[in-house]
């Protein structure tokens, strides 16, 4: 194959280098071509366009395969746990004994938020989006650690990550506390990560919370699963904003705020919305699927297929799996699950539906879950920033090790106004 692409611009032929990945991935590299052309590329969305290189995650949307720093996805929820798998996407490398031992000890040592962070809480309305709070809050708690402002430093690195991991933890389940209008409960060193977030979410000052262990495994496998997924929209925020050197912190903040938009981190909040609606028309699902099926209804079917993955969603067929078993152990009696199960016994025998490839994605499944522990609908998202955050911070980690660092500044084709003067108010109301 050839090492370049020419490209022909007014009978002049430019060569580009062609960039291959370790998965045989091919792009070309067109980082000259404004210099040598005066021309720039458009893609709007970015859909076509590779922003990095990255060693983080691997994906093949067309053949249905993710795998985080080389090993598949798979592999990992039978074997690992979310911290493991964290140590994994941010060192590049599973952790020894020791390795995990340390990040382990990290993590409970920084899991407490300063006392005065109690009157950032008391500041918002008690109806304030968790994951307002969630943004705000991790801002605000890089003020309490100065060190943290003064940027990257390797040294330091270790703990300003197991800080960040625990605290938004922590920060997460009091702001579904504070929502709620319930006291907040703070973290036992005697529990692990998952579990420790159960306890602060839903045991009270009188009485623990029973922790089950397919509830805590099943929430685990949710974070794993949501750990890493390469070049989205809250990822590419957050290696935007460490290109301007920002810390650590205001990266994570940003994206957050990010994951709050409906079209990114929306998703299993769409699919219980879904349900409820399909509930309260009296329907058990199979008038709604009739629906989808005709395009002028306007209903579309929430969680299943996906943007990325062109056959299965990898990460639906093992969260399936732990919500079978969930859903089994904790025998609830809840309609909006017994729709649930009929859509999905539907559309995965239904032509209409297998012949596009319409799956259960892992937002379909990953909101049953939620639903079924207890986790608030507006909490959904807030789970998916938790589990994100160790992707985030291995991105992070990536952009700041840079051996010639650039700020990202993408270009634009301008189509506003030409040059036209200034006309003065008086003028203005004059033809008004």
């Amino acid at each position: 194959m050839s090492k370049t692409a020419k490209l022909e611009i007014d009978g002049k032929i430019y060569e580009l280098p062609i960039v291959v990945g370790t998965e045989g991935e091919r792009a070309i590299d067109i980082s000259s071509l404004r210099q040598a052309s005066g021309y720039i590329t458009l893609d709007e969305g970015y859909a076509n366009t590779g922003s990095c290189r990255s060693a983080v995650t691997f994906i093949d949307g067309e053949k249905g395969i993710l795998r985080y720093r080389g090993i598949p996805i798979e592999e990992l929820a039978e074997k690992s746990n979310f911290i493991e798998t964290a140590f994994l996407l941010i060192y590049g490398h599973l952790p020894t004994r020791a390795e995990l031992r340390r990040l382990s000890e990290l993590l409970t040592q920084n899991e407490m938020l300063h006392e005065d962070m109690k009157f950032h809480f008391e500041g918002f309305p008690p109806n304030a989006h968790p994951m307002a709070i969630l943004s705000a809050m991790i801002n605000a708690s890089s003020c309490f650690h100065p060190r943290l402002l003064e940027g990257y430093n390797p040294a330091r690195f270790d703990l300003q990550a197991a800080r960040l991991m625990s605290k938004v933890r922590t920060i997460a389940a009091f702001a579904y506390r504070k929502s709620r209008g319930l006291p907040i409960i703070y973290p036992k060193p005697v529990y692990k990560y998952t579990a420790n977030f159960l306890h602060m979410m839903f045991s009270e000052p009188y009485q623990d919370y029973e922790l089950k262990p397919e509830v805590v495994k099943a929430l685990d496998t949710i974070f794993l699963l949501h750990a890493d997924h390469e070049q989205n929209c809250s990822t590419s925020t957050v290696r935007m904003i460490a290109s301007a050197q920002a810390n650590l912190f205001a990266c994570a903040a940003g994206g957050v705020c990010a994951l709050w938009g409906p079209l990114h981190g929306g998703a299993n909040q769409a699919v219980i919305s879904m349900l409820e609606h399909i509930y309260n028309s009296g329907d058990d699902g199979t008038k709604f699927l009739a629906a989808v099926k005709d395009k002028t209804s306007g209903r579309r079917l929430m969680g299943f297929g996906h943007r990325v993955y062109k056959n299965y969603d990898p990460r639906a067929k093992i969260i399936k799996a732990q919500c079978d078993k969930l859903l089994q152990t904790l025998q609830i009696n809840d309609p909006l699950l017994e729709i649930a199960a009929k859509l999905e016994e539907i559309a995965l025998r239904d032509d209409y539906f297998v012949s596009r490839k319409l799956y259960p994605n892992v937002d379909f499944y990953s909101g049953i879950i939620m639903r079924a522990i207890g986790i608030p609908v507006e909490m959904f998202t807030v789970i998916f920033a938790i589990g994100r955050i160790p992707g985030w911070i291995a991105h992070y980690k990536e952009v700041m090790d840079q051996k010639n660092p650039r700020i990202y500044r993408p270009r634009q084709v301008y189509v506003g106004e030409t040059i036209r003067p200034y006309v003065p108010i008086e003028q203005r109301d004059a033809k008004s």
